[in-house]
C-alpha cells in the first residue's frame, strides 16, 4: 500500500442539497419520533454526513396534538421553568402543555436531541411543527417521510 492515498469524502457547505420532508405525527410515540425527527435535522441519514456541517434536511409535522406517550407520563412528566425571582419555579405536567402548545412539546423534545451551541440552533430552525394538517409548505413539495 506504499505510495497509494487514502482518499476520504468531506462535505461543505457549498455543496449540500436540503430536502423537505413531511411528517404526521398522529399516533406516533414523542420520543421515537423526537429521535428520527433529530436524525433527519441532523443529516446522519445521508453518505455525505459530516458532524461540524449542517448537512440535515427540512422537517414539516403535522397533527403534534395527536402524539402519544408510554406508560404514565402524561401525568408523571412535569417542564420546569424558573424566572430567577425568589418563587419563581413554575412546573407544568405534559397534560397541560399539550393542551395548550402541542408545537411546543415536540418541538422541545428533538430540540434536546440535537447538539448545543450555534449548529444546534441552525438545525433546529429547520424544523416547523404544526398542531393541525395545514401548513404554508406546499411550495417546497416536501416528501413524506416515513416513521417505523
Amino acid at each position: 500500500m506504499r505510495g497509494q492515498k487514502q482518499i476520504s469524502y468531506v462535505a461543505s457547505g457549498k455543496t449540500q442539497q436540503h430536502s423537505w420532508y413531511i411528517v404526521d405525527a398522529t399516533d406516533q410515540i414523542l420520543g421515537r419520533l423526537a429521535t428520527r425527527l433529530a436524525m433527519v435535522l441532523m443529516g446522519k441519514h445521508k453518505p455525505t454526513y459530516t458532524p461540524f456541517l449542517d448537512t440535515g434536511d427540512f422537517v414539516v409535522v403535522l397533527n403534534a396534538s395527536k402524539i402519544k406517550v408510554t406508560g404514565r407520563k402524561m401525568d408523571q412528566k412535569v417542564y420546569k421553568t424558573f424566572s430567577r425571582y425568589p418563587g419563581g419555579q413554575k412546573e407544568t405536567p405534559l397534560r397541560t402543555r399539550l393542551a395548550k402548545a402541542p408545537q411546543e412539546v415536540v418541538r422541545h423534545a428533538v430540540e434536546d436531541m440535537l447538539p448545543r451551541g450555534t449548529l444546534g440552533r441552525r438545525q433546529i430552525f429547520k424544523l416547523k411543527v404544526y398542531a393541525g394538517t395545514d401548513h404554508p409548505h406546499a411550495a417546497q413539495n416536501p416528501q413524506p417521510l416515513l416513521i417505523k
